[in-house]
Formats: C-alpha cells, sequence, structure tokens
C-alpha cells in the first residue's frame, strides 16, 4: 500500500480506502496504492468481497492534473483497472460526490457499483482533447448502451446518480455513511453467493438496438456541430469498436485513438483553456487575508433582458434579489419575463416546476430605491449611458447600506466615472454579464482604481457562487472582450468594402470555428447597439481614421437586425434563419465605390487572418496596458463570452501556435495598407524579435 491508499480488513470483507486530498485525484501513489491492495485482497484467502471507497467530499474525480505533460509511470491505470476488474472476489465501488474520467473507468472495472443520491458519473476527457483511455469507451456501452454511453462520452457531460441507476451504470442509491453503505452491500453479496460481475464481459448494453444506425447519427451530429474538433470523432470510433470487437481487442483500439488524441495539437489547446480557467480566479497582488463580504441578499435595477437574467442568476444560486423598475407596469413584465425564461427551461427538461417556484419564490418585485436598503449586492443592468447610470448610483449611494457592493453591468462605459457618482467609489466593482446572463458562464470583474481589495475579492466570491468563470479586468472602454471584439468587427465591416460578403465572412470564421460569424451576431444583438457605441467613439477618433459604413447605412434604412426581420441578412417571422438579403448588395456596392476601392474577390485566409488577428494586435496592447492580468485571461473571455473555439486555446494561445513572428509580419503588412488600425503593439513587436510567446512573456514578464 502507499500512504493515499489503505487496506484494511473488516472480517471476510476488504476494505480499500483512497485518501488523496482535495478530490482523491489518480496520481502514481494512488495507482500504485489501488494495485497493491487490490492484489493484496485477491491474495489473502479470508477475503470473500472488497469494497472501494474513498475519503474526502468525493470519490475519485479523475486523473492528477500535476502530472499533466509529464513521462507516464508504472502502473498505468488500465494496468490497474485489468486487476480490479480480474478479480476472483466480488468487488463494490462507493461513489459519493463525482467519479469522473479515470474515476469512473475504476468504477466501472469494479464488479458492482453504488451511489449517495447527489452524485455524479461522467467522462469528460474530451473536453481536454482525448477520450477515455483506461477502458471507458468499451466498458460504458456495455453497460448503458451505445445512444447513452455515445452522449457522456462524446459531450463530456456528467450524469446524476438516479439517472446512472436507470441506465444501469450503477447498482442502486444509498443514504448515510459511506463505509457502512459499502460493507452492508458487500455482506450482501457473500450471503448472496454473488460472484464477479466484469463490465467488461457483459453484452446487455449493447443488445435490442441498431447500433450501426446510432454511431451512424452521432457521426453526423458532430460533424455538424463540433466542426473541426478532432477527439469527438475518435471517441465515437471508440464507442463504435466496443460494439464489434472483444474487449481485449477494443481495448487495444481504444488506446490507439487514445494516442491519436493525445498527439493531436488540439490536445495543448485544451489543456491551456483547462488551466487558463483555473489561473483566472487567481487576483495578482491580492493580499492573502483579504476576506470577501458576506453576500446573503441581492437587487438587480433594470427588469429587461439582462437584467432578468441577472436575477435569475442569483435565484438559481438560491440567494434571494429584489429586481427593481420604474414603475408597476414595467415591473409586471420583467417579472413575467422572468416567469416565462424559466418555462422555457421546463419545455426542454431542464428544470421542473417545482424548482422553477422555488427559484420564482426568491425574486421579489420592488418599484422603490428604498426597498433596496439592506441589499448586500446591487447590481445595475439598466441602459448604456452615463447620464443614466449617474441617475442611478446616486440613488444607490443614498439609500444603500454601509459596505453594500454597487455593481455595473456597463459593458463598455468608465467604471471609475460611474463609481464618481458615489461618495463611496471603494465599494463600486463592474460585474459585466454577458447575455443571457442566466445561461452565460463569463463575468467580467471590472476593477476600478478606486475599487478595495476586500469589494474585489468579494465580487470574484459573487461570480463564484452563481458558477460563473470570472476574470478580473481593468478600466478602458469595452473592458477586454468588448474592446477587442471591436476590432474583430470593425475589420469583418472593412472586409465587406473590400469585395466580401456576409455570408463568405461568416462562413469562414465558422469553418475556423466560431460558434457564429461576426454578421450573424450583430443581426442578433441588434446593429442598433453597435451604432450608439461608434457614435460615441467617432468623437474621439483621430483625423486619419474612420470606421466602416456598412452597418451606418442599414441602420440609416431602419433594418437592425433580427428585431426589424432584416439587417446583413433577411429573416422570415417566427424563424432565426438567415436569409440572403437582396438590399444588402446595393449598400455594398455604394460603400465601395465612396471609398474607392474596387471589390475584389478574398479567401478564407485572408478574411480569418484580417478579423483574429486585429483581435490578438489589440490583446497585446491590454496586457501592456496592465488591463488584463495574463493573455490566459483573455482566452478565458473568449473562450467563455465569445465563442471562440477551444480546441484553438483563445486568440493569444492562437497567435502563439501560428508564430508571433508570423502574426507580426501580417500586422506589419496590413498596417502599411490599412493604416494605424493596424498599428503594431509594442509587446507584440518585442516577443516576436525574441522569439517569446504570450505564454512565456506571461509566466516570466
Amino acid at each position: 500500500m502507499t500512504d493515499v491508499v489503505r487496506l484494511e480488513h473488516r472480517g471476510e470483507i476488504a476494505l480499500i480506502t483512497v485518501n488523496n486530498p482535495p478530490v482523491n485525484a489518480l496520481g502514481h501513489a494512488v495507482r500504485q496504492g489501488l494495485l497493491q491492495a487490490f492484489q493484496s485482497a485477491e491474495a489473502d484467502s479470508q477475503v470473500r468481497a472488497v469494497v472501494l471507497v474513498c475519503e474526502g467530499t468525493t470519490f475519485i474525480a479523475g486523473a492528477d492534473i500535476k502530472e499533466f505533460g509529464k513521462p507516464p509511470q508504472a502502473p498505468s491505470l488500465p494496468e490497474v483497472i485489468e486487476v480490479i476488474e480480474g478479480s476472483s472476489k466480488p468487488s463494490v465501488a462507493v461513489i459519493h460526490g463525482t467519479a469522473l474520467g479515470g474515476g469512473l473507468e475504476v468504477a466501472l472495472g469494479c464488479h458492482y457499483r453504488i451511489a449517495s443520491r447527489d452524485a455524479k458519473v461522467g467522462l469528460p476527457e474530451v473536453k481536454l482533447g482525448l477520450l477515455p483511455g483506461a477502458g471507458g469507451t468499451q466498458r460504458l456501452p456495455r453497460l448503458a448502451g451505445v445512444a447513452k454511453a455515445l452522449d457522456m462520452i462524446v459531450s463530456g457531460t456528467p450524469i446524476g446518480a438516479a439517472e446512472a441507476v436507470e441506465h444501469q451504470i450503477v447498482d442502486e442509491l444509498f443514504e448515510g455513511d459511506l463505509t457502512e453503505a459499502g460493507l452492508a452491500y458487500a455482506h450482501r453479496m457473500v450471503e448472496e453467493g454473488r460472484a464477479p460481475r466484469r463490465s467488461g464481459e457483459q453484452t446487455r448494453g449493447l443488445e435490442n438496438a441498431d447500433n450501426e444506425a446510432l454511431i451512424r447519427a452521432k457521426h453526423a451530429e458532430v460533424v455538424k456541430r463540433m466542426p473541426g474538433l478532432f477527439s469527438p470523432l475518435r471517441c465515437i470510433a471508440a464507442v463504435e469498436a466496443a460494439t464489434k470487437l472483444p474487449l481485449a481487442d477494443g481495448l487495444k483500439r481504444e488506446r490507439e485513438l487514445f494516442v491519436e488524441c493525445l498527439n493531436s495539437p488540439q490536445r495543448g489547446a485544451l489543456i491551456h483553456s483547462f488551466f487558463a480557467e483555473r489561473q483566472a480566479s487567481k487576483i495578482n497582488n491580492l493580499p492573502s487575508d483579504v476576506k470577501p463580504r458576506p453576500i446573503k441578499t441581492a437587487a438587480v435595477i433594470g427588469g429587461g433582458t439582462m437584467g432578468v437574467g441577472i436575477a435569475l442568476s442569483f435565484a438559481n444560486a438560491g440567494v434571494p434579489v429584489k429586481l427593481l423598475e420604474i414603475n408597476n407596469e414595467a415591473l409586471q413584465r420583467g417579472l413575467q419575463r422572468a416567469r416565462d425564461t424559466y418555462a422555457a427551461s421546463i419545455k426542454r427538461g431542464s428544470l421542473t416546476e417545482e424548482a422553477m417556484e422555488r427559484r420564482l419564490a426568491l425574486v421579489e418585485g420592488v418599484t422603490e430605491y428604498a426597498a433596496l436598503a439592506d441589499a448586500d449586492v446591487v447590481v445595475e443592468a439598466v441602459f448604456e449611458e452615463m447620464g443614466v447610470k449617474q441617475k442611478v448610483f446616486e440613488q444607490l449611494d443614498a439609500v444603500c447600506k454601509p459596505g453594500a457592493i454597487l455593481a455595473s453591468n456597463t459593458s463598455s462605459l468608465d467604471l471609475n466615472a460611474i463609481a464618481a457618482f458615489t461618495k463611496r467609489p471603494e465599494d463600486v466593482v463592474g460585474l459585466h454579464f454577458f447575455s443571457p446572463a442566466n445561461v452565460m458562464r463569463l463575468l467580467e470583474v471590472v476593477r476600478g482604481e478606486k475599487t478595495s481589495n476586500e469589494v474585489l475579492a468579494t465580487a470574484m466570491a459573487i461570480g463564484k457562487k452563481l458558477k460563473k468563470v470570472s476574470v478580473v479586468v481593468g478600466v478602458c472602454d469595452g473592458f477586454v472582450g468588448n474592446r477587442m471584439v471591436f476590432q474583430y468587427g470593425r475589420e469583418a465591416e472593412f472586409l465587406l468594402e473590400e469585395g466580401a460578403t456576409p455570408q463568405q465572412v461568416d462562413g469562414a470564421l465558422r469553418n475556423f470555428g466560431m460558434a457564429m460569424g461576426p454578421f450573424a451576431m450583430r443581426d442578433l444583438s441588434g446593429l442598433d447597439i453597435g451604432q450608439a457605441i461608434r457614435k460615441r467613439q467617432r468623437a474621439d477618433l483621430p483625423a486619419d481614421r474612420d470606421f466602416p459604413t456598412v452597418s451606418d447605412k442599414l441602420c440609416a434604412s431602419g433594418m437592425l437586425g433580427q428585431k426589424t426581420g432584416a439587417g446583413y441578412y433577411r429573416y422570415e417571422p417566427g424563424n432565426r434563419s438567415p436569409l440572403d438579403n437582396p438590399e444588402l448588395a446595393p449598400m455594398l456596392e455604394a460603400a465601395s465605390r465612396e471609398k474607392g476601392i474596387e471589390r475584389r474577390e478574398l479567401d478564407e485566409q485572408y478574411i480569418v487572418e484580417r478579423t483574429i488577428f486585429a483581435m490578438v494586435n489589440e490583446g497585446a496592447k491590454i496586457l501592456e496596458e496592465g488591463i488584463a492580468q495574463r493573455s490566459s485571461d483573455i482566452d478565458v473571455i473568449y473562450l467563455n463570452g465569445y465563442g471562440f473555439p477551444a480546441f484553438r486555446g483563445g486568440p493569444m494561445f492562437y497567435a502563439d501556435s501560428v508564430g508571433l513572428d508570423k502574426v507580426l509580419a501580417r500586422v506589419k503588412e496590413l498596417h502599411a495598407r490599412c493604416g494605424d488600425w493596424w498599428k503594431p503593439a509594442p509587446l507584440l513587436e518585442k516577443l516576436a524579435a525574441e522569439g517569446r510567446t504570450f505564454t512565456e512573456w506571461q509566466a516570466g514578464q
């Protein structure tokens, strides 16, 4: 045994306990300890059954991330699981918390499985560009069937214990003490004379289904919904092997496909994303003794789509929240919007009516600022205009209790100016949610020049409570996400003046991996929003710069996107599918003619570089200015808020992978041809000259 795995004898039952805080990860010592413990139990003639249990808050939650990128050490996990499954003594895994990745594969190696009612099981390797490599793709289909195995393995999404029982992944649920439940189950196995029931020998999940049709359907779905992703198709191929090959051959095929994924460049990007998200929660130069303020109640100002989404985020987290509107009529619309949002979740099957009513009971509508006097945090989500924000914050300053956090959901305005409308700027912070706020994971936490450390720490704690991916950013026009997406959108529109169509630009960027093209995204959000920002920004533009004009022409014609039935695309009533807008072509011709540009054919690589490299160049400026703490924070923002393809790691990681010398060469070329919008960032020039990357600069500055 090892220090992290303990073997005890409880009469004729061998009790194997894993204790490797914080999540019982499958590091070398755990693998070695499990191997030795199961071998000892097998060799002991007094042992008639084996119980595997974990201490702490969870079962084995997966691989040890500290071993990522290091040479493998024997025993490998497949070797350990082969010994567990091959034992002649029946074994039971006692699952609580989460059994993920290799943790679930260990449990599948045991002959029986029981789980606490709130436990979850899953195989999330695909999210790291891999596939389950220790038998998960072979054993799970044999138990749960091909359809469920494909859903779990290709999505990487865990399922609850009750669902695991329904699909025969888990044998039964238990309540109470883990060890006692495991021992009781083991005694039952002995009394009933149960023999080992090896998952790898099961066939029930492969019977009575058209497995070939299921494989074909999932393959077609992945090609359509996950274009460019490497590992999901290998996951499908591995599950297909389980339907056609005996276990030994299937495991061999799984290993071959696992190695293909391991060697894919996408894996490096996805691993980067994994660590970047964890790094984002760390705040540079924040004293370790700073404690967040308690947040027991919240309030949101504004009952529009964004305000309601923020209020529901608090309700979903179990935090009572007051929703303030200017009058009862507007308030009732907001409350109905909240109910309708939950009703849509019920229709999709992701929420029960009981849960809806429980959450709605936490949302209280009010029309007077005085009702917010006891709120611990108030989030303003009103119209994006400084005069409107001023009135709100002056009233909040007057009524909110000392120590209350006053937060703005502004997406681009100067948070320091907003804080100056109060007598307590140290309590003001930006909480920039992304729409729909109750769904989108990203939260930009904007640190003003006077925001206190305590308030900053509390804002990050709020994000964690709301299950958001929170990233600290500084104050500038658009912060990080919108400041960079402005460059992206501007260059996309310049491409229209050069000769492209919205379909060509959107198609090229979707092929690159973006969730939506820039013009479909603009139509969705409304072209008037961008026009308001351009109007404000034009006042400060240097004389040698201007914006493209196609969007202005659309707005002048009353075509604002989906809300009006036409924008860059045309939309049929009740249908959001983008169609060709015949009124756009003459506008494109006019825009090119006004600029003296001869329209020409543009290839996909040029379209991608023109838009993505504009973001990268701006990201380098953001890093130099200290608006973002680290380049990986920029990647986290784009992966979670802007639909950047995870398999490319984010814009800054993507630039590193291309080579900063190549990125700089294109930026310089565009600077010479297109003007100072493309002036190279000094940091980009410096790193390219030194042969370094943004990631290396982040680590060593």
